[in-house]
């Protein structure tokens, strides 16, 4: 389930994990590199350490031959790490040519027990956008739906 406000979204999940796999699945970046971005994207770099103050660095790679065929990073910085249940951290989707955000968000996402499943939820608010992120910003719903719905995917092959 998914709200829309503006820019602005908020996404509820139930995983049919414990709230500790769920956790690990958004902390240990060997799992963040199995089911970050959208369908048939890979990530040949994830540096992801969960702790307040750390870079995030993500090298986000489309499908071959698609018009994404090309390592677009994603960077961002962790600001509050309380496990098993809060992430706040920014993401940076695109740059100038200066290294000036064009598309940044801020991410809130919690975990809640939910019997032996967990209730997740993401809430994205837009901090700066630009004219030229106007197609990512579009498709930044559909990007998480899909990310959620490959780390469902991904959950089920620990089960």
């Amino acid at each position: 389930m998914s709200e829309k406000n503006n820019n602005d979204l908020i996404i509820t999940r139930i995983f049919n994990a414990p709230r500790e796999l769920v956790w690990k699945m958004w902390t240990d970046p060997k799992h963040i590199e199995q089911w970050w971005g959208p369908h048939g994207f890979t990530n040949p770099l994830c540096e992801w350490d969960a702790r307040p103050g750390v870079k995030i660095l993500v090298h986000m790679r489309g499908p071959k031959g698609s018009p994404y065929d090309m390592v677009m990073p994603m960077k961002g910085m962790f600001y509050e790490v309380t496990p098993p249940e809060r992430l706040v951290f920014s993401t940076i989707a695109i740059e100038d040519a200066n290294g000036n955000p064009l598309l940044e968000t801020l991410n809130t996402a919690t975990f809640e027990e939910h019997g032996s499943q967990t209730k997740f939820t993401m809430s994205v608010v837009v901090v700066k956008t630009s004219q030229q992120a106007a197609g990512p910003l579009s498709g930044m719903e559909q990007g998480w739906m899909q990310s959620l719905e490959k780390l469902d995917a991904h959950l089920e092959t620990l089960a």
